[in-house]
Order: C-alpha cells, then sequence, then structure tokens
C-alpha cells in the first residue's frame, strides 16, 4: 500500500538528517535510484574531515542530487561521476539548484575513470561499489589511488548483516538477482579495504542503532516496494555499510 501524502511527508521529515530535510522530498523521490541517498550522504559526509574548497569525487552519482547536497551543504566542489545518467541530464539539474559553479557532471566508468591520480581531495560513494569492486587490488588500482595520499574514501553500500555462507536460502530464491550476489557483510568490505593495503580504516560499521536497517526499510517505503517478497522475508538481515578510511602516504 502507497503511503499517504502527509506519510510520504512525515517519513520524509526525518530529524535524524536535519540537512536532508531542507530539500524538497519531491525532489529527492523523483530523482532516487535505490534507497534515500541524501539520508545516507549526510550520514557519510558528517563523520569525514571535508572542508570548503576541496574537490571531492562523488563516484556513481546516479542523478546527482548526492553532488548538490554535498555542495550546498560543505561548499566544496563536486566532480559528479556516473556511468548510467546523461551527463547533460544531471547538468540542468546542477544548474536549476544552482551550483553549476561547484558541481562538475562526468560519464565515467569506474574501470578508467579519467582523471588525474591523487587529484581527488576526497571520494565519496553512495550505492555504488558493490556493482563493480571485487575484491582490495580492484580498489587499489581503479579507485584509491585518485585520492591523494592522507586523503579519505567514504563509502555506503547495501549489504547483510550475515552473509548466506551455506547459500541463498530456499524462499528467497524465488525473488533473488544477480545484482544481490554483490552484496556482502561489513566484514567483507573492511576486509577488501583491507587487503588493498592502500588505507587505513577510521569507520567500518552499518550505521548506529541499527540506521542502516532502517533507512533500508523506510526507503522501501517512500520508493512504495516495501510489500516486495524479497524486502519481507529478508529484511531483518538487510543494512547499509559504512567504511571511511584515509589513503595511506607514499
Amino acid at each position: 500500500m502507497a503511503l499517504t501524502r502527509d506519510q510520504f511527508l512525515e517519513v520524509m521529515n526525518n530529524e535524524r538528517y536535519p540537512r536532508s530535510s531542507k530539500y524538497d522530498p519531491d525532489w529527492i523521490l523523483e530523482n532516487m535510484m535505490g534507497s534515500h541517498c541524501l539520508w545516507l550522504q549526510e550520514s557519510l559526509a558528517g563523520q569525514m574531515n571535508l572542508r570548503p574548497g576541496m574537490h571531492v569525487l562523488d563516484l556513481g552519482c546516479g542523478k546527482a542530487i548526492s553532488s548538490i547536497f554535498l555542495a550546498k551543504e560543505f561548499d566544496i566542489k563536486v566532480w559528479a561521476a556516473d556511468l548510467w545518467n546523461s551527463p547533460t541530464e544531471n547538468w540542468q539539474r546542477i544548474r536549476e539548484a544552482g551550483v553549476a559553479d561547484k558541481v562538475f557532471p562526468i560519464y565515467a566508468d569506474a574501470h578508467n575513470l579519467p582523471f588525474a591520480e591523487g587529484y581527488f581531495d576526497a571520494l565519496m560513494s553512495i550505492n555504488s561499489l558493490f556493482f563493480y569492486v571485487t575484491d582490495g587490488e580492484f580498489l587499489r588500482e581503479k579507485i584509491i589511488k585518485y585520492v591523494k595520499p592522507g586523503g579519505e574514501i567514504g563509502v555506503i553500500v547495501p549489504g547483510f548483516y550475515r552473509e548466506y555462507a551455506d547459500g541463498v536460502p530456499a524462499d528467497l530464491k524465488p525473488y533473488w538477482s544477480e545484482e544481490l550476489d554483490q552484496w556482502h557483510t561489513l566484514d567483507w568490505w573492511a576486509d577488501c579495504f583491507t587487503a588493498s593495503g592502500a588505507t587505513d580504516i577510521l569507520i567500518a560499521d552499518t550505521l548506529p542503532d541499527n540506521e542502516g536497517n532502517t533507512i533500508y526499510r523506510k526507503s522501501a517505503l517512500i520508493a512504495d516496494n516495501h510489500e516486495d517478497p524479497f524486502n519481507i522475508i529478508a529484511g531483518d538481515n538487510i543494512t547499509f555499510i559504512r567504511i571511511i578510511a584515509r589513503r595511506k602516504e607514499e
């Protein structure tokens, strides 16, 4: 059952995320790709050392609203890089948001990013890395090298509290997709960053107070897919994983 207008506005006005609550909820819903990316971005950015004027890569930015949010809230310059969304359409949203001088839309494939190594002060990524990061070597060779030594890498991805180590349960198999093969646990992602040999982990969690699961559930309500059988069966095991790491000095 879809939310009523009042219920929708109540869910979107989340006191835990005061920065996100300043933005038009209809604009957020229209441009969501998956879960509420501004809540996730606020959860990430609030724990990073972002300073005005920094050059930040928003990798897998979707429709660039996470990049717009970063520019407005933290006065930084953001390269909004995505493979699946038109940079021209993102540019339109960026201009309408009044941050054309701070957000730069880029069409980019994470397997071959078009940037100078060590260029960015920080890299951030919401709901993206799980699509293509396979191990620590990929992180080191394809992602981390674009951040200057000492710079931070902040990531939030969907995942599970516990792996389905013995295979997908029978009740989930009819609703499983290949994308879910790329969902992992906090330990998996922490091990991946450690195995890269290029970072020191500063934060590795699933957001305090079960908040990763709460964001997933509320986002499913907002998008009206909370009655999807997968969400019903696997919901208690779904969370968001947050990793913040610092690139090691060379």
